[in-house]
């Protein structure tokens, strides 16, 4: 079975905490004795999984120079969800549910900055369309960083269909585009959240944007026109946890 690399501690520790079954080899730095290190080694040890020391320079190359931070471990790759899955999911997460639709992305670097900021903040899923998309490729996943081996990844035929399906689930679906009349940080994105980000360039297509409850726009003070997709949902979702946390700390008894 083929398996993919995943780096750095964080990463690496949330994939032994939650899915250590898929895990098939942990590689330490020879010499690195500190306690996020000696705390990954023993949730690899408790799980069964072989773990090995290797030098700096070896990990140096398995993570492509990436920041490894001494750990590398060697995984079976996650494979997509299916629709069902998703809303299993959603159901599951209840009030909670936040879920990041990207309608088309196709630049691989894009995508893989996108998993790792929705990881980042704690998404149930990311959702994209089957066809004229980027999937998780060996690029998303290296860019991604473990991300795309820990957010919930979901690819659908028919995103609109999928996008009706999170409203009958509870959810707000909200868009986001230049011409949206209503400003990202005046609209509400406390509750059950579809966030729906367009591709590089063309933004969302006619039919998703119809499909949305309402479009948001990120304010531009600069001469700049748009932010590359990354950057923007990286906005969008930070913004989002804002109020949630907010939303939460109001609501949490004194």
């Amino acid at each position: 079975m083929s398996t993919v690399t995943v780096f750095g501690l964080h990463a690496v520790r949330a994939l032994l905490a939650h899915h250590p079954a898929r895990v098939r080899r942990l590689l330490l730095q020879q010499g690195r004795q500190d306690r996020r290190a000696a705390e990954v080694e023993s949730l690899a040890r408790a799980a069964g999984v072989p773990v090995a020391q290797r030098p700096a320079a070896d990990l140096d190359r398995l993570s492509g120079e990436g920041a490894h931070q001494g750990a590398v471990a060697e995984v079976v790759p996650a494979e997509p969800l299916r629709e069902d899955d998703l809303a299993g999911l959603v159901e599951a997460a209840g009030r909670e549910a936040f879920v990041l639709v990207l309608d088309g992305v196709q630049d691989p670097h894009n995508l893989g900055a996108c998993l790792r900021t929705a990881e980042a903040v704690g998404v149930t899923a990311v959702v994209v369309p089957r066809d004229r998309a980027c999937g998780l490729t060996p690029v998303v996943r290296k860019v991604a960083a473990g991300a795309a081996e820990l957010v919930p990844f979901a690819q659908v035929t028919n995103l609109v269909r999928c996008l009706e399906g999170l409203k009958g689930q509870g959810l707000w679906v909200v868009g986001t585009e230049g011409e949206a009349t209503r400003d990202l940080y005046a609209a509400d994105l406390a509750g059950p959240l579809a966030l729906v980000m367009g591709a590089e360039g063309r933004g969302m297509r006619r039919l998703t944007g119809e499909a949305c409850d309402f479009t948001v726009r990120l304010p531009m003070r600069g001469v700049t026109e748009s932010l590359n997709v990354s950057v923007a949902t990286g906005v969008v979702l930070y913004e989002a946890l804002r109020q949630r946390l907010a939303a939460a700390a109001v609501a949490k008894p004194q």
